[in-house]
């Protein structure tokens, strides 16, 4: 299959499959008169990349889970090691963003007269759930 095909069947760009290629999540494409050729096994990979950075998986995370042997039972347990490890950052996450998403629907509805009477900036707790939220590691090829 080429780069085009695999790009359109994953919704993935061809830059993006290369730059995969490059880091080693995917295995080298075999060459055809110069041009990338990719075999059908290269959709699945892409759908597992994909879903390790929807699930915020960090690129180096997803090359130890993709390294496993076809049937390497220990794989799975590689998964379950990575998956406990992130559980707690996610909560943690979820927790900040629910006190920062009650803090914006107060003030939506703040009707103070100014910054320095409302009472909404005089939570010490709060100023450190408004840091912004940045992803663990942001991917721009995906």
């Amino acid at each position: 299959m080429s780069i085009g095909a695999v790009a359109a069947r994953t919704g993935k760009r061809p830059s993006s499959i290369r730059y995969y290629e490059q880091i080693g999540l995917l295995p080298p494409a075999a060459r055809v008169s110069g041009r990338r050729v990719y075999g059908p096994e290269t959709v699945r990979i892409l759908a597992v990349i994909e879903t390790g950075q929807r699930a915020g998986l960090t690129l180096d995370e997803i090359r130890s889970l993709l390294s496993a042997a076809p049937g390497d039972e220990a794989a799975i347990e590689r998964l379950r090691e990575v998956a406990t490890r992130k559980l707690p950052e996610i909560r943690a996450l979820i927790e900040r963003t629910a006190i920062v998403r009650d803090w914006l629907e107060s003030a939506a509805r703040c009707e103070c007269p100014s910054l320095d009477a409302c009472p909404l900036f005089d939570d010490p707790d709060l100023p450190a759930a408004l840091v912004p939220i940045s992803p663990a590691q942001p991917d721009s090829h995906h």
